[in-house]
């Protein structure tokens, strides 16, 4: 799924746009399970916020997903998937991190703003990076990403709000990154974005009638370790600090 020229994207940019990753068939399962999922009041997963709260107006959301569904399972470990990111970071091996199903609500939405993902990830290495899947397409109307190319050579700064943001541009005044021009990725559903921890994103509010859905996946490449910092995925798991983030909670799922 993956060529030599969207591989040198990724390493230059930090994140790449591959269309149709899914097919249509694949499409309509996954709706439907992500449906069932999101309607649900499962034990395992985690639902970040209730409706009506400050998080919920900017992501409707259900992490670990494969723990309560069978469906979302199979593709949170579907091996097309693993072994693009496997591809695009070089890594040994790929791991799991979690899955969450996003959902941008309609009428009452707010953006994502930008952010890094990693500073909220409980690592000390880089490299980690997100699969992000178009349920349905995705615009400026809806709900669509925005990238920074070459963003990730900021390094990893502090944590964004998601309801209280700060301007991370803040932080890069006067060097590189903050000369560097965003990046829409418009997709039709079924296509996705590969994007690094440390690159700058964000997301359009979503000001149509329905939710916006997507399914993003976070990878890991294997020996990455823990960094001791809390977390709700892995505070009662045991884990020791600087030693590698392992176990039945992060399969391995692409060796190279």
């Amino acid at each position: 799924m993956v060529n030599q020229e969207q591989i040198e994207f990724f390493k230059q940019n930090g994140f790449v746009q591959i269309d149709n990753i899914i097919s249509p068939q694949e499409l309509e399962e996954l709706r439907g399970f992500m449906d069932e999922i999101m309607d649900s009041n499962h034990a395992n997963s985690i639902q970040t916020d209730k409706r009506g709260g400050t998080y919920y107006r900017v992501l409707n959301q259900r992490v670990n997903t494969w723990r309560d569904h069978a469906g979302m399972a199979r593709y949170m470990s579907h091996p097309r998937f693993s072994k693009a990111a496997l591809q695009l970071t070089g890594a040994q091996g790929i791991r799991l991190f979690h899955d969450h199903a996003l959902l941008k609500m309609p009428e009452d939405s707010k953006e994502t703003p930008w952010h890094q993902d990693l500073p909220y990830w409980p690592m000390n290495e880089n490299g980690a990076l997100s699969i992000w899947i178009a349920l349905d397409d995705v615009d400026e109307s809806n709900g669509c990403m925005m990238f920074i190319p070459r963003s990730r050579q900021a390094g990893k700064l502090n944590a964004i709000s998601l309801t209280e943001p700060q301007d991370i541009f803040e932080y890069v005044k006067g060097t590189d990154v903050e000369n560097e021009k965003p990046v829409i990725c418009r997709m039709k559903a079924g296509s996705c974005t590969f994007h690094d921890g440390l690159c700058f994103h964000y997301a359009y509010p979503n000001y149509s009638q329905k939710p916006r859905r997507a399914l993003a996946i976070i990878y890991m490449p294997d020996g990455t370790t823990y960094s001791g910092k809390p977390h709700v995925l892995t505070d009662d798991l045991g884990l020791q600090a600087d030693q590698p983030i392992r176990g039945n909670m992060f399969p391995l799922l692409a060796r190279g």
